[in-house]
């Protein structure tokens, strides 16, 4: 665990989770200084093409949403054979395993949670990405409350490609009918799968729950669920209707958007009316009246037998004979078509056109079973829509008979191999062997690689395209060549512009000069008018002006050690003798002691020369 590391950057410190389609470890970013989550897909979904070029579309999408409810992805590419996204890491437990824990949450907790979800999705919906896994496993609530969604875009590149019986029904508990369906999802999708995820909360179980992932998708599609006040009493009737609302079979009849929804459980939470569509509220009254506790139906029964009874019609003898023919009519009908006349043969329905759940469901309503499931490469038909079947539709086969499926894996996709550094004709073959396509070449000058080797390429390295696409090739020039340009005698400012005008850098050092003002050039290396490689540098020698020297106190000293003095300071000494019996001693020196005198100044010295010598 300790050695494991992706992008030469996150060091795994542990493993956190795993799921059907990813590891998920804790690591610290060595560059930020950071903790942070990488989910790590499993190699059954880095191997498809199509899969990887979806995860990175989405998971570039997802990297867009920046909201405090929603965990945030950083980063994510590629490490050996896989690939990953680095994300947000949060500290706290996932509402499914507070529900298990704790059993059915205080409705009000409840709402709160759920104005927070809301929140996360109205963004994710404004940049158009629909989750398509709500459940409260992906609901994260930190130690301050706060609700955290996890795996936008990841779910959404996933459902698409999968390609096992029952990958994306493995949370069909919180699926919407139209995703068992395999029909478009919406906005409105994710706030289905919100309010199973609220219903679980207040009542402590699933609005619709099975054996199967199958026949749980076959309850979300025809049954309705239990209300919610008739398994707990206690849930306000205002967060039972945004509740049941949300749990509409009809996308229609839900809430048109998150903020919506987020509206009313404002409302549930202030304790204010709900603002329901008059259809809307006309339904959920029939529905409150078809799931009467029996005190109340029984309390109606008593006052309806106070009522004087309408006298009944008596229906005429061949109406009941034309309703008793209708009725036998339509039983050999379905008799017809559940095989009860082919030797209890049923038959397979048309699959081509559907997605592999949405199969499943069809089958399973037929009394029939998905079989293998394999992709083929179409370019006709969409990504994770069935291109053909076994047996064909319109067969007579036992009931239980397993039927195969291909799914259509869309566009071939290829990779672009890494190209940079060979020589253009290598680069052609790569291409080729890759199945793709030589389009051109442009020539750019290289201060790093030499004429004739590739820089770089468009599509960039690694990026995963349709098989056959045409490939740019930036091959190196070679180093450019750039006339040097006279700035001697220019200030270092204006130096240094012209320099980097022609394209190179610039050092420079200091030096006394006697002839070059203060601040002017006095060389540059290499000289004026040189060819030279763009990128590299000149250096520039800069005036400090003459170099002032205060004039040391050599009075007193010996003439040696005076001369010695001056001489290592950079002045000139001239001697002037004078009779004294100080023999070879300084008497007076010009100019005087701490004076200022420029580097080869003269300075005399008087020395005293005892005359009886």
């Amino acid at each position: 665990m300790e050695d494991m590391m992706f992008g030469r950057r996150y060091r795994v410190t542990e493993r956190i989770g795993s799921g059907g389609m990813a590891e998920v470890y804790k690591a610290q970013d060595e560059v930020l200084g950071r903790t942070v989550a990488v989910k790590v897909l499993h190699a059954r979904y880095a191997s498809e093409p199509n899969f990887v070029a979806r995860f990175r579309q989405e998971a570039q999408a997802a990297a867009n949403l920046q909201h405090p409810n929603i965990v945030n992805i950083y980063d994510w590419g590629r490490e050996g054979e896989t690939y990953y996204i680095v994300m947000e890491f949060v500290k706290g437990t996932d509402l499914k395993t507070i529900v298990q824990q704790q059993g059915p949450l205080d409705p009000m907790l409840v709402a709160e949670y759920g104005i927070q979800a809301c929140s996360a999705l109205a963004e994710a919906h404004g940049y158009d990405v629909i989750h398509r896994d709500i459940k409260p496993h992906n609901i994260v609530i930190t130690p301050d409350g706060a609700v955290k969604v996890m795996d936008f875009g990841i779910a959404r590149a996933g459902n698409t490609t999968m390609t096992q019986t029952g990958s994306v029904l493995g949370t069909a508990q919180y699926i919407s009918p139209e995703q068992a369906q395999g029909r478009p999802l919406g906005p409105s999708s994710d706030l289905y799968s919100l309010g199973v995820t609220l219903y679980e909360l207040v009542t402590g179980r699933l609005p619709f729950d099975a054996d199967t992932p199958v026949a749980v998708a076959l309850k979300q599609v025809n049954e309705q669920p239990v209300p919610v006040r008739q398994i707990r009493p206690s849930v306000p009737a205002s967060l039972e209707a945004v509740i049941m609302r949300a749990l509409r079979k009809d996308p229609a009849e839900r809430y048109i958007s998150a903020k919506e929804m987020r509206t009313d459980l404002k409302r549930v939470v202030s304790g204010e009316a709900l603002n329901e569509p008059a259809a809307y509220a006309q339904q959920r009254q029939v529905d409150e009246t078809s799931v009467m506790p029996a005190v109340e139906r029984a309390d109606r029964v008593r006052m309806a037998s106070n009522i004087r009874p309408v006298p009944e019609r008596r229906m005429s003898p061949w109406a009941w004979v034309a309703i008793a023919a209708l009725i036998v009519i339509l039983g050999i009908g379905a008799a017809f078509a559940l095989g009860a006349f082919g030797n209890g043969k049923i038959v397979t329905p048309s699959l081509v056109g559907l997605t592999e759940e949405a199969a499943a469901t069809e089958l399973a309503t037929a009394g029939l079973e998905l079989g293998e499931v394999t992709t083929q490469n179409d370019p006709d038909v969409e990504i994770g829509k069935i291109i053909s079947q076994d047996p064909e539709s319109g067969t007579k086969v036992e009931k239980g008979t397993a039927v195969n499926i291909v799914i259509s894996a869309g566009i071939e996709q290829a990779e672009v191999p890494d190209l940079a550094g060979l020589p253009e004709a290598d680069a052609i073959d790569a291409l080729t062997e890759a199945g793709l396509d030589y389009a051109r070449s442009v020539d750019e000058y290289n201060t790093e690689l030499a004429e004739g080797l590739v820089i770089r390429s468009e599509p960039a390295a690694l990026a995963m395209v349709p098989a056959g696409t045409r490939v740019v090739l930036y091959v190196s020039k070679g180093t450019e060549k750039v006339q040097v340009p006279d700035v001697t005698g220019k200030t270092l400012a204006d130096a240094t512009k012209d320099l980097q005008a022609a394209g190179l850098k610039v050092t420079s050092t200091e030096e006394y000069s006697e002839t070059v003002p203060k601040g002017q050039v006095i060389s540059q290396t290499p000289d004026p008018a040189v060819y030279f490689d763009a990128g590299s540098t000149v250096k520039l020698v800069i005036s400090k002006g003459p170099e002032i020297i205060i004039v040391p106190d050599v009075t007193d000293m010996m003439e040696a050690d005076a001369k010695a003095e001056l001489i290592n300071k950079g002045l000139k000494v001239q001697v002037v003798y004078m009779d004294s019996p100080d023999d070879g001693i300084v008497l007076t020196q010009s100019p005087l002691p701490n004076a200022s005198a420029k580097r080869g100044d003269t300075v005399t010295i008087t020395v005293g020369k005892d005359p009886g010598l």
